[in-house]
């Protein structure tokens, strides 16, 4: 096959039973394997598979290796596809997904992953909050989307229907080429889970490949289907994994006062969940400073590494400003109202 369309699964019995038959039947004529990676489940997900989808191949690992090392242990496991779709399991098709991205990665070698429009399961005119229409990060490293910035999610009015390079694909559903996610060594299995799509994708750009939103392609996604959004657990794991990324893949005259003002800003947030007594989250935060400080040393070894790799530090997907402050201050709230001050 020359696709592998690749779903990590960890009791998620539910989400396969619900949308694993819309990805078969729209996979059918798009040379395209389907695959189940199994992080050791301890509900019915295998036996349901057995049973009603006899066709999908399964992979078993032997523990929950979370998002990351779990889709390294997996696709290392797939040999012969040139390309993979990491697929969410709470991801519905109501179309092939995934031709048009083949074709357009076809047409340019150097496009070395995509994303489709990722619209909202529940409420279809929406955009989903975890990819939108393409992802970008701030002169912080906080994240943005087309369609998506903090809490504010747009509906889709055909305003995104332009194919752009863009800084990140959601996990939720991205497609990359195998050759480039074996050679830059897969995600950070440090990360565990959240903001390991970021982190890999920004180390495919500073590589010098592009990353592609492509408007031809559509899925919608349920989100939340693993950790709920607000739980501290999802906090304290994108913002530590936030810190790591910037230590990484910044360029080395930024990123010293970078992280120490997204730290400041960090702080900040914190100071604000005191404040509403939200005491769970002003923890997580100060646990994902500490959990940085800790693995600081390693994190620099990896730094020099990649260093010796890298072939661009500079990326106009890099807004170069705060997107909190436009958001809070100047009430930007859309991507088209970004654009303006660029």
């Amino acid at each position: 096959m020359k696709t592998s369309l690749v779903i990590l699964n960890w009791n998620g019995e539910k989400f396969l039973r619900n949308y694993l038959p819309s990805v078969i039947t729209h996979t059918l004529n798009a040379d395209t394997e389907v695959v189940v990676a199994d992080n050791n489940s301890s509900d019915d997900s295998l036996l349901l598979l057995e049973k009603e989808f006899p066709s999908v191949k399964t992979i078993r690992l032997d523990k929950n290796y979370g998002f990351a090392l779990g889709y390294n242990k997996a696709l290392a496991q797939i040999t012969d596809s040139e390309y993979f779709v990491l697929c969410n399991s709470d991801v519905l098709l109501k179309s092939d997904a995934v031709s048009p991205i083949i074709k357009l990665m076809d047409s340019d070698p150097n496009i070395a992953a995509c994303c489709p429009k990722i619209k909202a399961l529940k409420n279809p005119e929406m955009f989903e909050y975890a990819g939108a229409a393409g992802g970008f990060i701030d002169k912080f490293g906080y994240p943005f989307c087309k369609g998506r910035i903090l809490d504010t999610v747009e509906k889709d009015e055909n305003q995104y229907n332009e194919l752009q390079e863009v800084f990140w694909a959601s996990g939720a559903f991205l497609v990359i080429r195998a050759e480039v996610f074996k050679n830059i060594g897969g995600f950070d299995e440090n990360f565990f889970a959240h903001m390991e799509e970021i982190d890999l994708c920004w180390r495919i750009k500073n590589l010098g490949y592009k990353i592609m939103y492509c408007p031809e392609s559509e899925v919608f996604h349920l989100g939340g289907g693993t950790l709920e959004q607000g739980n501290p657990r999802k906090l304290f794991l994108n913002y530590r994994n936030s810190l790591k990324m910037l230590v990484k893949n910044l360029e080395p005259k930024k990123c010293f006062w970078t992280v120490f003002m997204r730290m400041i800003l960090d702080g900040l947030s914190a100071g604000v969940y005191l404040l509403q007594r939200k005491f769970s989250f002003f923890g997580a935060v100060l646990k994902a400073h500490f959990a940085l400080y800790k693995s600081l040393p390693k994190l620099l070894k990896e730094r020099k590494q990649l260093k010796k790799q890298v072939k661009n530090y500079k990326h106009k997907e890099i807004y170069n400003k705060s997107i909190i402050f436009e958001y809070f201050v100047k009430k930007r709230k859309k991507y088209s109202d970004l654009c303006q001050t660029k």
